[in-house]
């Protein structure tokens, strides 16, 4: 992708392009490719006047000339043999007629205008004369829009799909996820980063489409770049709310994560598109508008959503102070951008630090909590959808941990962990988790290879520390699922590993 700036090639000639989608022509219909420059305009009345046509001429068909198919038809022939620009006619007129057979076999563009055929000429006009001052109106345009807009991703990508139109604008995240506008394809017209109030990279606004003329990737990159501020300000007020809001943090998380783990994450729209400020057409006619949903919002927070990324946990010692209003802060000062939410009677969250950098960051966390609390991290997940089971590891160790401490689920090894949990304590509870297994297993087998295989990690493992065939394995396990248990789910599986420690 290459990024395009400054005004290179602003006093070009426009072409035909350029003027239907994003100039004096904007909502005609156009038939043809539109590459040719238009440099005069000439209102043609007669067929007989194509004779004192110059090349790169846009013909403005009026009066006889425009008088049905037919003669739009001669007309389009005779601007193929002068080179003309393109031939523009009015709908009242006749439109088209077999006109779009003839654009694409001739390489002749035609528009079809519905006003007054005479003041789509003197726009023209203005435009081919001084192509530096149309562009810079359309710029003036847009950022007029983009103003009226406000601080939403899906009205910004909105007006600027609508305004540029025949370009696909898209707003990335950092690493290239979709969030909001059209998606793409090929390679990019103009590229444009955009930083977040704090200077950290927010996201990639990204324009798809045809050159259509020298200065229109230039013009595109400006444009784009007028979007850089309101975007930045959407972050911004979501940001806002959130460090306000610990509820609104542990909705948004527990989303994230749910989406994270089902089939095509983050790839569908978030939602009906939303539509532009008023006066301004449609927000980008048909426009994946997803920048205002779950994942976009996490962006705009800041917060990690690809990997590798580590989930933490942090346990007040005290049960009377949860730790409201002071954990959530210390833990955003200590790791830096990320969800703090509320889980059980643990803080939690992820980052995108690796294991060992995170519990050191931890540690200095903990020490600067006015009340005791320990920590755990989880083993480093490749992505969101493995988030849930590095929490739970988090969980885990932060309960085994003494108040002062992190300990890291990776190092505790389940045998180390589990052992160090009160057994006696959670005997009762294990029994009601276990109690549908207990009441078919009359001789143990069910319980002792449901444990093998959570120990070990698989059955192949477990056959082998059982003594027995890896076949029988699986027939016992296909047995515990048929009492109601599945051990491929990270949360029961962690409930069933702790429930089988404690009772054997």
């Amino acid at each position: 992708m290459t990024e395009l700036r400054g005004r290179a090639g602003w006093a070009t000639p426009v072409t035909v392009a350029e003027l239907v989608n994003g100039g004096p022509l904007a909502g005609a219909r156009m038939y043809g490719t539109g590459e040719n420059p238009v440099r005069q305009v000439r209102i043609v009345d007669d067929l007989a006047v194509f004779g004192s046509v110059v090349p790169h001429t846009a013909v403005v068909l009026i009066g006889a000339a425009a008088g049905g198919g037919w003669a739009v038809e001669m007309a389009m022939r005779r601007a193929w043999e002068q080179a003309a620009a393109c031939v523009i006619a009015s709908s009242a007129g006749g439109g088209a007629g077999s006109g779009e057979v003839l654009a694409e076999r001739l390489g002749v563009t035609l528009i079809v205008v519905d006003e007054d055929p005479l003041v789509t000429a003197v726009r023209v006009a203005s435009a081919a004369a001084r192509p530096e001052a149309a562009r810079t109106q359309l710029v003036a345009r847009c950022a007029t829009r983009l103003a009226e807009a406000g601080s939403s991703a899906r009205r910004v990508l909105g007006v600027l799909n609508a305004e540029l139109s025949g370009t696909a604008v898209a707003f990335l995240d950092p690493y290239g996820s979709h969030l909001a506008g059209r998606r793409g394809q090929g390679h990019s017209l103009a590229e444009v980063e955009v930083p977040d109030a704090e200077g950290r990279p927010l996201g990639v606004l990204v324009a798809y489409g045809s050159f259509r003329s020298p200065g229109w990737p230039s013009v595109v990159s400006a444009v784009l770049a007028l979007a850089a501020a309101p975007l930045a300000a959407w972050a911004a007020t979501g940001r806002l709310a959130a460090e306000r809001d610990t509820a609104l943090q542990s909705a948004l998380a527990a989303r994230l994560l749910a989406q994270a783990t089902r089939p095509r994450a983050f790839t569908e729209p978030a939602g009906a598109p939303e539509a532009a400020p008023a006066g301004g057409g449609p927000a980008g006619a048909g426009a994946e508008e997803e920048g205002d949903g779950v994942l976009g919002r996490a962006v705009a927070l800041g917060w990690p959503v690809a990997g590798p990324l580590t989930g933490y946990a942090v346990r007040p010692f005290d049960d009377g102070w949860d730790g409201a209003g002071v954990i959530g802060p210390v833990i955003a000062a200590s790791l830096g951008p990320g969800p703090v939410l509320r889980r059980g009677g643990n803080w939690a969250g992820w980052s995108g630090l690796p294991p060992d950098r995170l519990a050191g960051r931890l540690a200095e966390c903990l020490r600067a909590l006015p009340a005791p609390c320990s920590a755990g991290v989880g083993a480093q997940a490749a992505d969101l959808s493995g988030m849930e089971e590095s929490l739970l590891g988090a969980e885990a160790a932060a309960l085994v941990s003494p108040a002062g401490v992190v300990a890291r689920a990776d190092r505790l090894g389940p045998a180390r962990l589990l052992a160090t949990l009160p057994a006696g304590v959670l005997r009762a509870q294990a029994r009601v988790i276990l109690g549908p297994l207990l009441a078919v297993d009359r001789e143990g087998t069910l319980l002792e290879t449901l444990a093998a295989v959570l120990d070990e990690g698989g059955a192949s493992r477990a056959a082998d520390r059982l003594g027995v065939h890896r076949n029988t394995v699986t027939t016992r396990l296909d047995r515990i699922r048929a009492a109601g248990f599945d051990v491929d789910d990270p949360a029961t599986r962690l409930a069933l590993h702790l429930a089988c420690h404690v009772l054997r």
